[in-house]
């Protein structure tokens, strides 16, 4: 009898153990069915402990052939109380040949002292449709009851309106000519105090955070949310791209619309990104040297791309002209 309990208490701890460590992946598309052309979500979904690192899937360009992918990922995490997290990635998809797509199965995968272990979804299906367009049966066509006759509308009736008009205009040209006088007056007198340049103010940002030591004392989110911020707010002053609210791959192909070239710099900015959404949103924790790294290709970064002013320039953009523009 004594034996008999052991063995059943030891039977509920693995099974228990192994409920706890269970990792599912599951992938939908938010509509069974589309009409070509349209757009769908392609979400994967990874449900698994919150201690575990895991390789998350990655999809680029296409799911399926002829199933192109217009965006994405986006990456989302949820911590439940239970000690397990999931983690969901979405992409935007969409196809341009009728048919029955099926994607392949996507997986997480880990790495342990056993071996390569790989946690797989199961197969996707979306059926895109064509439009059925039919020729109208002229035969059976009804046409709409003609509307009453207007009569043409008279100069007298116009009149009224037209002095109006005149009437308006001549009165804003007037606020305008009075709102410009004013402020030309107060332009006259103002010292426009310029900001420093972008790059300035990122080589002071990355010296602070580096003097907080943020990542030495276990703050690694905190560290890379700290570096992004700065990246941010150094592409948002120097290349006019606002990526506070995008991914990270849309930040970097809204640079490539500006001119940029994937160069060593493009990549150096992209291996920042993706560490940082890793540390963020995949709970991965790099080691000193990678965080080292990441720090001196973000300094790199900006070293590279920042706009050398000469001291006339800083001067001329200092002082207003009289006409109230900015000399450059």
């Amino acid at each position: 009898m004594k034996k008999f309990l052991i063995s059943f208490f030891l039977y509920i701890s693995v099974i228990s153990l192994s409920a706890g460590q269970e990792v599912t992946v599951t992938t939908a598309f938010d509509s069974s069915r589309i009409f070509i052309g349209d757009q769908v979500n392609y979400s994967v979904t990874i449900n698994q402990p919150s201690g575990l690192i895991l390789k998350l899937p990655f999809f680029q360009d296409t799911l399926a052939t002829n199933m192109e992918i217009l965006s994405g990922p986006v990456i989302d995490t949820v911590v439940s109380g239970s000690g397990r997290i999931k983690i969901t990635e979405k992409y935007l998809v969409t196809a341009f040949d009728s048919g029955l797509y099926v994607v392949p199965p996507a997986f997480a995968e880990m790495q342990n002292e056993n071996g390569l272990k790989r946690f797989y979804s199961d197969y996707s299906r979306l059926a895109v449709k064509r439009i059925n367009i039919a020729p109208a049966d002229t035969s059976l066509k009804i046409y709409d009851i003609v509307g009453p006759y207007k009569a043409p509308v008279t100069f007298g009736e116009i009149m009224p309106w037209i002095l109006l008009a005149i009437l308006l205009g001549a009165g804003i040209w007037l606020a305008v000519r009075i709102i410009r006088k004013r402020l030309k007056s107060r332009e006259d007198q103002e010292i426009i105090i310029n900001p420093d340049p972008p790059h300035v103010i990122a080589f002071r940002e990355l010296e602070r955070l580096r003097d907080e030591k943020l990542w030495e004392n276990g703050e690694i989110k905190k560290y890379y949310t700290v570096l992004t911020e700065i990246l941010r707010e150094y592409l948002e002053k120097r290349f006019r791209v606002s990526s506070f609210e995008m991914t990270t791959s849309e930040t970097l192909d809204a640079l490539i619309k500006t001119g940029f070239k994937k160069d060593g710099s493009y990549n150096h900015l992209k291996k920042v990104l993706t560490g940082a959404d890793l540390v963020k949103f995949a709970k991965h924790h790099p080691d000193a040297d990678e965080n080292e790294t990441h720090f001196q290709q973000s300094w790199d970064f900006v070293e590279a791309t920042k706009v050398i002013e000469t001291e006339t320039d800083m001067v001329e953009e200092k002082t207003k002209t009289k006409s109230g523009e900015v000399s450059k």
